[in-house]
Order: structure tokens, then sequence, then C-alpha cells
């Protein structure tokens, strides 16, 4: 059994207007990786290679130690998956799924089941065609956490969602995701979602990976500098350093890599350091978006 819950190398997917191109992706078994990137980023595409419901056109994929899409079938017995587009039966009600899904899946928890209904505060004797968006979100994830699956993947799962329904949906996947040997993949534009819940942050735009690593590393690493510039000095092109946006006497340097000498450098030019600020993830993303164009424009 391979010590990854998802590898995927050198994986491409061509389109008629958009191309997924050479994903190296890597989820090693109970670690919860947040991917994050902007709508038609190619999130949702990678995905569902990994899922085998659409076939890559060049590299490998395993999942669960399955090559995919041929072992998609052994491999989905123990893979848990939800998307913002995935809707049970509208005619049919809670509990006829729940009853559905019992007689399925063998490791089917009714225990945990139960629980959840109370827990999302759903009805079982309600039909789904009666049930608001929250609700219809909160009754897929009962139905794939209750399976208890090796690995869950979720593909935009708050999108649309009240702040109360949002909360209650993320709180239940950070306990499910305490247990030993869960393996997560957690696909969001909404950075908050994905940083309260990740230990590993992966950003992809226009159909490449532009950047990977932990959560931690991310958040000590990304620094912004608030620079006071007399006239006639020059700001040096310093390693560590993405972007320099200068107004007047006043300019913002973004970090990547942070380290306290950037700070002397700039002074020893004559520039002042009136500030270091830490980055949210949020903002470390959409830096790293902006650093990944302009280098593919350049």
């Amino acid at each position: 059994m391979s010590e990854y819950a998802i590898e995927l190398s050198g994986v491409g997917k061509t389109y008629p207007f958009f191309s997924l191109d050479n994903i190296d992706l890597k989820v090693p078994e109970g670690e919860i990786m947040g991917l994050i990137g902007p709508n038609g980023a190619g999130k949702s595409t990678t995905i569902r290679i990994l899922m085998g419901l659409v076939h890559q056109d060049r590299g490998e994929v395993r999942v669960l130690g399955h090559s995919m899409p041929q072992g998609q079938v052994a491999a989905k017995w123990d893979i848990g998956f939800a998307s913002e587009d995935m809707r049970p039966y509208e005619a049919m009600t809670l509990g006829w799924h729940m009853q559905f899904f019992r007689s399925v899946y063998a490791n089917w928890d009714e225990r945990y089941a139960q629980l959840l209904v109370k827990r999302f505060g759903l009805r079982t004797e309600q039909k789904i065609k009666g049930f608001s968006h929250g609700q219809r979100v909160k009754a897929t994830l009962l139905l794939m956490l209750a399976r208890r699956p090796k690995l869950l993947v979720l593909d935009e799962p708050t999108t649309g969602l009240d702040p109360v329904a949002r909360h209650e949906i993320l709180r239940e996947l950070t306990a499910v995701m305490t247990e030993e040997g869960r393996s997560v993949l957690f696909s969001s534009h909404n950075t908050q979602d994905v940083e309260q819940i990740s230990d590993t942050i992966t950003f992809i735009d226009r159909g490449r990976i532009i950047d990977s690593m932990d959560k931690e590393t991310y958040l000590d690493r990304w620094r912004r500098l608030r620079l006071e510039v007399p006239s006639g000095v020059t700001l040096p092109a310093l390693p560590g350093i993405i972007g320099v946006r200068q107004d007047g006497r006043l300019a913002i340097a973004t970090a990547n890599a942070f380290q306290p000498d950037l700070a002397n450098a700039y002074e020893s030019t004559g520039a002042r350091v009136h500030a270091i600020e830490t980055m949210t993830l949020e903002e470390i993303f959409v830096a790293n978006v902006e650093h990944s164009r302009e280098e593919v424009e350049a």
C-alpha cells in the first residue's frame, strides 16, 4: 500500500478553451490538503480526474493505491466524495437515503449517522425537495461521512452556505479529520475555510500548480514590508522579494521567503522600514497568483 492517499504525476487534460498542465500532486495518508484556486483554475477538473469521472490525456493517477481510472471501482468503496452540484433524490426522504446507503456500504455507522442528524438539525422523515440549500449540503455530507471512508474528497462543499451552516459543516469536518488515518482533499476558492482545516495548502491557477507547502510555512515565510523611500533612493532587487509597489515616497514590498536581513538591506540604501506585517492566507494566495501570472507573461 502506498504512503500516499492521492498521487498525480504529470497529469494533463486538454479542452478547446482550457488545459490542465503537468499536475503533480501528492496527499500523504492522514493529511488534510487544501486546494485553492479562483473559479476556472482547474480544481474541479483535477478532482474529476482523480475520481475517475474524467480520463486524463496524459500522466498517472493513483488513489488509495489504485491506478485511475482503471481501478476506480475498487477505490471508490473507500472514498467519500461531495461537491456543490451533488443532489440526493428530491422525491425521497433523508431516511430513505440513509437506509439505502446502509444496505450498500458495510462500513456504514448508524450511530454516527443519527448523531449527525441531530447535529445538523435534519429530519429523516422530510423529503429532500423540502430542504434548503444548506440542509441539502448537510444531508450529502451526512451520507458521505457515515460511511467512514478512508479518503474524503470535497469539491467546493461550502459554496453558497450561510455563515452558521458553514460553521456547522466545518466543525464536523474538523472533528472527522482528527480520526487516525483519515486523508482529505478539500478544494475551495474560500481561503478562510481551507485555512481552518488544512495541514498543507496547494495553489492552482490557469490549469497549473503554482505553489504547495504546509500552511504554517506559508504563514511564516510571507511578509509585507511598508517602506518610505526618500527622493533619489532606488530600491534594489532582493532575494525573497517577489514584488514591489511604489507610489511616490511610499512603497510596499512583498516577501515570499522573509528573513530579518531584508529589512536591514533596505535600510542600508537609505529607505526606512515603517512596518513588517504578517499576511493572511488570502493575501498570500492573491500575491502568489499575481506573481505567477507575471512570470508567465514576461
